[in-house]
């Protein structure tokens, strides 16, 4: 059985909002190997349009390599857009729903393969609601953003994770692997 995993950056005070954090090279590496080691990821429209930035770096490379490699990662991985108003897309490796969130993890989940990731907030909060996360990755940025979008909003229920590993990269982000805690 795959896993599902929520991958996702944020800063010390909870905003996931994508212009915060602090990418280097060494961060792009990661997610470039870990896009490598998964069947699929997950988006929402409005994550889905913002990942689309990085098709311009595959018909103009920038002068990192650490990020070109990331596009070409992205561009690779089929992504799965969860969209009411997108009925289209044209990423060639890219695709909307058919059905809905629970019923596609839920067969996705059980089918063998690579693991399946979920890159958007929106989608991570609903799904664990319906407690169908296998593991949280969440890199933390060392900074207080003080604004923007707060990850853990609408969650009234308490969940209690484990600690399972962490990672530490040079300039001071970790990334913390936790795995919802089964009662």
């Amino acid at each position: 059985m795959r896993k599902i995993i929520a991958a996702l950056n944020m800063t010390v005070d909870g905003i996931c909002d994508h212009t915060a954090g602090i990418p280097d090279s060494a961060i792009h590496q990661h997610y470039t190997t870990l896009l490598g080691q998964g069947d699929a990821i997950l988006y929402g429209r409005k994550t889905y349009e913002l990942m689309e930035f990085w098709r311009t770096l595959l018909e103009n490379p920038s002068e990192q390599k650490s990020m070109n490699d990331f596009a070409v990662a992205i561009d690779n991985i089929p992504k799965i857009v969860f969209s009411r108003t997108v009925k289209s897309v044209d990423w060639k490796s890219a695709s909307i729903a058919k059905r809905d969130l629970k019923d596609e993890v839920v067969e996705r989940k059980q089918q063998s393969g690579k693991d399946i990731f979920i890159g958007s907030r929106s989608l991570i909060i609903q799904l664990l609601k319906l407690n169908l996360i296998d593991e949280f990755q969440l890199c933390i940025h060392p900074l207080l953003e003080g604004k923007g979008l707060q990850f853990f909003e609408d969650i009234n229920d308490r969940i209690i994770f484990n600690l399972v590993k962490t990672k530490t990269f040079q300039h001071g982000a970790i990334i913390l692997y936790y795995q919802p805690k089964k009662e």
